[in-house]
């Protein structure tokens, strides 16, 4: 394996701009560890590397020109499906829009190629979005660099691996309900949602548009934050984008300081029905947090017990909402019944052979929920209960600056172990959805390896809504606590991505 692609997004960005290395050998690296190790991995669902190299080319050619450029310019990235570009099929994971080049840019893709950044290609999620582990893509699942047996979480599990298994420094991902923060727990990446409308959402392919919020995939903190300063601030195409600055996150996480910060422990987020090796691995951290001049204190959020039945009331609604555009008139799939051929018929037939289980599992419950009789019941009260983890939340931050939880419940479990039971993948979201909830910023990094299972564990950081740089702050202060400790990134752990490649 190239030393080169081991390197964090910000040596590489250094050694960019001292032009010791060009952008396109570096972005030619990555695409031979594509090559080497994607067939195991299965990070992307589309390559393109004539569209990278031509990037990085022009990249070189301003910078030997003398031209302005952006800090991270030349630096490579791969982006979640979900995402539309102009220049690579858009499939959001499903069969439905297999093959579908979309006619404009996510705002975040026009930011990243402005910025100058090539795009390597397109990564693999569940079928839009809709998953915890990746196994309901329509093109097959994802899998974990630690051990190729086990997920990568989801929905944005390719993003997570292909920045785990250095196939890209970077990966732009969404989190609906901690769909980036759950696949960088169990690959031992760092994974952040900002604040709800810091990041346009104009070009993601909605699930949920009260919840979903696009964000980073990185190896380190300040690497994370470097990216969600490219892709975030005001777009007027988007409705919900906060108007202001949030100010820079870079400068936040080379602070590397938590004296005299109160950091709250929530009470339903921790202890029983958590991994013990997980458990132990939190327990480190705050012990961490403490020696560093952090006050620890408990808050209780009794409504979060009810957080899963809600998001999985308000997420249904909405995705069946949103995914209605699907009909087979206007673009991707059609498929035309036997018989006469109605816009009923074909419809129907087309979204049968079009989606996917899962997603038609959540479109039938989402539909029941805003049905007539059941509005009030149903989603009317998830509502009330979303309301009632917001206070929860205010009432915790008045106590403490940021609160903290494990990430999840237990460390990556083996593909197919849960795909006969639904119930049970959605509860691996039980830490991550309160924060989807309240529109409030989450990250997840990793706090070493949970010893019962020899696979990454994490912490969860949550902040209140535009404190995102506090996440930056503490996130990036514990980071290097614990790689003080390791001597060495939490990364280099990993044991299957010393032998591919």
């Amino acid at each position: 394996m190239s030393e080169l692609i081991r390197k964090n997004a910000s040596e590489l960005v250094e050694l960019l701009k001292s032009r010791e290395i060009s952008s396109v050998e570096l972005t030619q690296a990555h695409l031979d560890r594509t090559a080497a190790v994607d067939g195991d991995v299965h990070s992307y669902l589309h390559v393109g590397p004539e569209a990278a190299l031509a990037a990085a080319a022009e990249v070189d050619r301003r910078r030997a020109a003398g031209e302005a450029l952006h800090a991270l310019a030349g630096l490579p990235i791969a982006v979640k499906d979900n995402l539309t570009t102009t220049d690579a099929p858009t499939t959001s994971g499903s069969k439905i829009l297999e093959g579908w080049v979309p006619q404009y840019d996510a705002t975040v893709v026009k930011k990243l190629r402005a910025a100058g950044m090539p795009i390597l290609g397109k990564t693999n999620l569940d079928e839009f979005a809709m998953g915890s582990s990746t196994e309901f893509s329509a093109f097959g699942p994802s899998r974990n660099p630690w051990d190729l047996e086990r997920i990568p979480g989801g929905s944005g599990g390719g993003s997570s691996s292909v920045v785990a298994s250095f196939q890209a420094p970077l990966a732009i991902g969404s989190d609906t309900g901690g769909s980036i923060r759950y696949p960088a727990f169990v690959t031992g990446t760092v994974g952040t949602k900002p604040t709800y409308g810091a990041v346009s959402r104009y070009g993601l392919i909605a699930l949920a548009s009260s919840l979903d919020q696009i964000g980073p995939v990185a190896r380190n903190v300040l690497d994370a934050a470097l990216l969600q300063d490219v892709i975030a601030g005001h777009d007027p195409h988007d409705s919900t984008s906060l108007p202001e600055s949030l100010g820079s996150m870079a400068d936040a996480a080379k602070k590397l300081d938590v004296k005299g910060l109160r950091v709250g422990v929530i009470k339903q987020l921790s202890g029983e029905g958590f991994q013990p090796g997980v458990s132990a691995r939190f327990n480190e951290s705050l012990e961490l947090l403490k020696n560093a001049g952090a006050e620890i204190v408990e808050v209780d959020c009794p409504s979060f017990e009810y957080a899963i039945a809600a998001y999985y009331l308000i997420l249904p609604a909405e995705a069946s909402s949103n995914l209605a555009k699907f009909d087979s008139v206007r673009f991707g799939l059609r498929v035309t019944p036997e018989g006469t051929p109605t816009i009923e018929r074909v419809m129907a037939a087309t979204r049968e052979a079009g989606f996917g289980p899962e997603v038609k599992r959540r479109i039938i419950l989402g539909t029941y929920a805003l049905s007539s009789g059941s509005y009030d019941a149903f989603y009317g009260s998830a509502q009330k209960v979303r309301t009632l983890i917001q206070r929860d939340f205010d009432a915790a931050f008045a106590k403490a600056d940021v609160l903290v939880s494990p990430t999840a419940p237990n460390t990556a479990f083996k593909l197919g172990e849960k795909l006969d039971d639904p119930l049970a993948m959605y509860l691996n979201d039980i830490a991550t959805i309160p924060a989807n909830l309240a529109g409030i910023p989450g990250m997840s990094i990793p706090n070493g390896v949970a010893e019962d299972t020899n696979l990454p564990s994490g912490i969860q950081i949550l902040a209140p809504a535009r404190g995102d740089a506090r996440l930056y702050q503490v996130g990036a202060a514990l980071e290097h606590m614990h790689e003080e400790i390791w001597g060495k990134r939490m990364i280099d752990f990993a044991p299957e991505l010393e032998v591919r490649g």
